[in-house]
């Protein structure tokens, strides 16, 4: 397994695991937690070291789960959890870090994200609080913070999810020691390639993906568009019907450019005989900026799978083909990262 070393110095596999099925809930449904210890272990064996995890995943019972999975091999680790917006007051964000330090039964984290920008619609997505919508945590005290919590050894890294290049400034400002980003990615959500990639690379901050096999639709799994879950229908992907009521964007989506990539990657795997899902992880990988994709595993199989498919290197025409075919897509959804509210509402910017 290829690791990179992020800004900070820590060492991390260029496979990252996505924890948020961990714990079950109703958003994945229940997960064994005998497989969860299983595939943790065999993910460690690997080589495969990163584990990403939040506290509203589940409650905090992802948390719990992947530390009961990592109680006896917790220094082979690199954990990654990261705190809501609307708990970003200095005192409050210190005690969610104590959280889920309990949770994952460590004393420190070696990577701790602002989950989302601390904005009008990034606050109004974890709270339904008036107190906290009239009058929301500051950029200054939430980073003020992560910058203490490093300083106290709580934390080893100062990390932020789903930030644009403007927010980035804002916070660098605040933080300079701001390690990594994390941020969706793949064939059918490009719009970081636009600003945010390149002002990552140009400030060396690390990247890091995640929603890499876009939750399920870019496994080969559904037939078609109408066979997609609720929950994984919810993004500006789909019209905003698709979803039963669960989408917020009022977009109408980008369905007939989706079913021709998707279509395509068919067509692709059936010449190649490699599967449409580890042609989407390849496809993440063939971008050498990209330090580490998380990937959600159910079962050691999964996992396996996952891990034959970092290996794998895409042709060159393949890739091409793969980047023209999904452009429809990136231009018809735009440079908006947030894939969840429309432009008007992004809370990335």
């Amino acid at each position: 397994m290829i690791k990179r070393k992020i800004a900070g110095g820590i060492e991390i596999s260029r496979i990252g695991m996505g924890c948020w099925a961990f714990g079950g809930g109703e958003y994945w449904g229940e997960q064994n937690q005998k497989d969860v210890e299983t595939v943790v272990n065999k993910a460690l064996d690997s080589g495969v070291n990163f584990f990403d995890t939040a506290r509203m995943y589940n409650n905090g019972e992802s948390e719990k789960s992947l530390g009961l999975a990592l109680k006896t091999r917790r220094a082979e680790a690199v954990i990654c959890s990261k705190v809501s917006p609307a708990k970003a007051y200095y005192n409050t964000l210190k005690a969610e870090c104590e959280h889920s330090l309990k949770n994952l039964g460590t004393d420190y984290l070696d990577i701790y994200m602002m989950h989302w920008p601390i904005n009008e619609f990034g606050v109004k997505h974890f709270t339904d609080d008036p107190g906290i919508i009239n009058n929301p945590p500051t950029i200054e005290e939430a980073f003020n913070a992560l910058s203490d919590l490093k300083k106290e050894g709580k934390i080893r890294a100062v990390g932020v999810s789903n930030y644009g290049a403007e927010q980035m400034r804002e916070a660098l400002a605040i933080c300079p020691d701001i390690s990594v980003n994390e941020l969706t990615y793949n064939i059918m959500s490009r719009a970081i390639e636009a600003e945010i990639l390149p002002f990552c690379k140009n400030n060396k901050i690390s990247l890091l993906t995640s929603m890499t096999l876009m939750q399920g639709v870019l496994t080969g799994r559904y037939a078609k568009l109408e066979d997609i879950p609720a929950y994984q229908a919810r993004s500006r992907h789909f019209k905003n019907e698709r979803s039963g009521g669960l989408s917020r964007h009022y977009e109408t989506g980008a369905e007939d450019e989706i079913s021709a990539v998707l279509k395509a990657l068919d067509e692709i795997s059936a010449n190649t005989g490699i599967s449409v899902a580890q042609i989407a992880i390849a496809w993440v990988f063939a971008n050498d900026f990209v330090d580490c994709a998380l990937l959600g595993c159910r079962n050691e199989a999964e996992l396996l799978e996952n891990i034959k498919a970092s290996e794998i290197k895409l042709a060159a025409d393949i890739l091409a083909k793969i980047n023209a075919v999904s452009l429809p897509v990136l231009k018809k959804l735009g440079n908006n990262a947030d894939y969840y509210e429309n432009n008007q509402n992004s809370r990335i910017y």
